[in-house]
């Protein structure tokens, strides 16, 4: 088949390697604009855009896909079908009715749980077991179209939304380039997805990735590592933000306060709501990330002294 693919970010890198690699023709890619990056944010395109580049593919970067010279070049192209990974913009039905055989997804959780942005990072912090990348149909809804495929893959205790999303982000294109086979060959047939079961996963937004020291430990564990390697979860210390790398959990340790640190030879511990987490490594306010022995041994935090201390006194709590 002729094939126009969409997707920006490094994630979606693996699905057109195996796309161009596959029995399919890759004829034109759709990404995102160019956007700043790096410390002198300059211009730098997509990803996505740079590996076709490199392959010698048309890169369309349309502002919106609803932009009258996009969807009239994409007709011209005349793809026969369109496979989408984390493009980043909603598609408008002028669009979806271009390509003979439509546009297929691959989203990174078992569908009809965690529809949205961010369904690798709520898995995370859900506390899933399992999830999965599935292909699917797009139509106008959220994610609601009828899947093609699945792949499986356990949420490991360690794994952050980071190391998910790469192993997802590799299984998923072999499922992608597989899904495509199977629609030129007549052999997959789209499955309306179940009505029950649906969840949902907005983006996380900074202040969503703030640590609720009065929750759980097991709780600041998994925001913590859903959260990284973006947007990065974070605490406060006397008024400024430090950035948090993944917690040790430490069963049966709870003399400590919620926020409270205690700080020995080799080891920083934080109190949560439940028992005390381990901290391994920070990042204060404009620094880089550094060992959480380290970081104590610097600014020396008093007997009792809290992350997000200043949180508890505006809300009326005591030290």
């Amino acid at each position: 088949m002729r094939l126009v693919f969409a997707g920006t970010p490094e994630v979606a890198v693996p699905s057109l390697e195996a796309l161009i690699a596959s029995r399919h023709e890759v004829v034109a890619v759709v990404t995102r604009p160019d956007a700043p990056a790096g410390r002198g944010r300059k211009l730098r395109p997509s990803p996505v855009a740079e590996r076709a580049m490199e392959a010698g593919i048309e890169v369309l970067r349309p502002a919106r896909p609803r932009e009258p010279e996009f969807l009239a070049r994409l007709a011209e192209i005349a793809p026969d079908c369109c496979p989408v990974v984390a493009y980043g913009a909603l598609l408008p039905k002028a669009a979806l009715d271009i390509p003979a055989r439509g546009w297929v997804n691959l989203h990174f959780s078992l569908l009809p749980a965690w529809r949205g942005a961010a369904p690798v990072q709520h898995a995370v912090m859900g506390g899933d077991d399992v999830t999965g990348a599935c292909t699917f149909q797009i139509e106008e809804g959220l994610d609601s179209g009828p899947v093609y495929g699945c792949v499986t893959d356990d949420v490991r205790p360690t794994d952050t939304s980071g190391d998910l999303l790469e192993r997802l982000s590799r299984s998923g294109a072999r499922l992608l380039a597989a899904t495509m086979d199977g629609i030129e060959d007549g052999q997959l047939v789209a499955v309306p997805q179940p009505p029950d079961g649906v969840s949902l996963a907005p983006k996380v937004t900074v202040a969503d990735a703030r640590v609720d020291w009065t929750t759980p430990a097991l709780r600041v564990d998994r925001v913590v590592r859903g959260c990284t390697p973006a947007p990065g979860a974070w605490t406060t210390f006397r008024g400024e933000r430090v950035k948090l790398a993944p917690v040790r959990l430490r069963a049966g340790d709870s003399e400590l306060a919620p926020g409270e640190i205690a700080v020995e030879r080799k080891v920083v511990r934080v109190g949560t709501g439940s028992h005390a987490v381990e901290l391994t490594e920070v990042q204060p306010q404009g620094k880089r990330m550094m060992a959480a022995v380290d970081w104590a041994r610097g600014v020396r935090p008093e007997s009792g002294e809290r992350f997000g201390a200043e949180n508890a006194a505006a809300s009326g709590e005591t030290e």
